[in-house]
């Protein structure tokens, strides 16, 4: 019985037999068009990358030289800018936010990647749906529909693909239900999809740990959603328990997910031909040879069964690395989860004190009146 070793170092192979289009999120540094010869070094199938600064809403423009250059590494190396990449958008955008002047201005950066996308003919662009601050959470999800099909009628072609978040605070998109029914009121339904990213999906209480589990979610999605529109997914552990509320990414195999959860991807047919993006830790060298090294590991899990001796052991090796985090993360949780059941506790005392006092105050205000009462009739 012995662990998969991925290779160490790039370049990576791409391979030529995997049914998945698994890939990283790429540096662009340079050019947008290294995002193509990036993937490829990493032996990505698919890739993702910032088409500017992901923390500024402003960018210079793409020079048509990069424009081209980006086209031509493309073909070259046999990427697919219709169905192999997904590009992720700036942070800061907020298209549910109830303050207008963030609004306007989310929704200009937003317009611009899309047009960016539109250039490099790449059709589909990733983005967060936002948070609705202190507002109303339907009115937060009518704003961000508001805007899609706003920018559907200023732009041709691009897909915008909301992404599902961890449930923390005052996010949207953090339930099935948050999705569908932005969905609902996109007007223009053939230009509007769905990436998971497994870690958030995770974070906001929806279990994967088991087939069982894995399948139910999925299920749950086409229920709720319809697989019509998946359309990525982004492939990252939880260095956080289920239901944390926590966007903490892990590598493959060392979080709470564990690596079974990704045996289960690796082998779901109905997420083959579509981008499978890796945005696990690269450290703080950003060494993204570990995208390449992920990729590997997810064709190793391509056709294995949960018995079989070498993903067994791969397995308990990526458990044991990633031990001493969960441990953390665990203890963080349950002090959490401890101090609100406390709070709770708390507040419940003070409202039964609260309730029993207005009782005792009635019961005397009416004992009060028939004294009274009685006292007039004596008279």
């Amino acid at each position: 019985m012995s662990a998969f070793k991925p290779p160490s170092s790039a370049p990576f192979a791409r391979s030529a037999t995997s049914k998945f289009k698994f890939g990283g999120h790429v540096s662009t540094a340079g050019g947008i068009s290294k995002a193509v010869t990036n993937a490829a070094r990493l032996g990505c199938n698919g890739f993702a990358m910032f088409l500017k600064s992901p923390r500024r809403w402003q960018g210079p423009p793409m020079t048509q030289k990069e424009i081209d250059q980006f086209g031509k590494n493309c073909k070259e190396l046999g990427y697919n800018p219709h169905t192999d990449i997904l590009p992720h958008g700036q942070y800061m955008i907020n298209l549910a936010s109830p303050k207008e002047d963030m609004e306007a201005k989310s929704y200009e950066s937003f317009l611009d990647e899309i047009l960016r996308c539109e250039q490099l003919d790449v059709r589909h662009y990733n983005f967060h749906p936002g948070s609705k601050l202190d507002g109303d959470h339907r009115e937060a999800l009518e704003r961000l529909a508001k805007n899609i099909n706003k920018v559907h009628k200023e732009t041709k072609l691009c897909k915008v693909v909301i992404e599902n978040m961890a449930g923390h605070g005052n996010l949207i998109g953090g339930s099935l239900e948050d999705i569908r029914d932005v969905i609902e009121m996109v007007e223009d339904k053939s230009r509007v999809g769905v990436c998971v990213d497994t870690c958030h999906a995770f974070a906001a209480g929806y279990d994967m740990l088991t087939e069982e589990s894995f399948n139910k979610f999925w299920n749950d999605f086409e229920e709720i959603i319809g697989w019509e529109y998946l359309s990525g997914i982004h492939l990252n552990d939880s260095k956080a328990p289920l239901s944390s509320n926590r966007d903490l990414h892990q590598n493959l195999g060392q979080g709470f997910l564990g690596l079974e959860a990704f045996r289960n991807v690796a082998n779901f047919e109905k997420l083959q031909g579509i981008p499978i993006i890796l945005e696990t830790p690269v450290g703080e060298k950003d060494d993204d040879t570990v995208y390449g090294q992920e990729i590997k590991i997810l064709e190793f899990l391509e056709g294995r069964d949960s018995d079989d001796a070498d993903y067994i052991a791969t397995a308990e090796k990526y458990l044991k690395m990633g031990a001493a985090e969960r441990k953390e993360h665990q203890k963080k949780f349950d002090e959490k989860q401890a101090k609100e059941a406390k709070a709770k506790a708390k507040a419940e005392a003070r409202a039964i004190k609260a309730d029993d006092d207005s009782k005792k105050r009635k019961s005397k205000g009416i004992d009060v009146l028939v004294t009274k009462r009685t006292r007039s009739a004596k008279r």
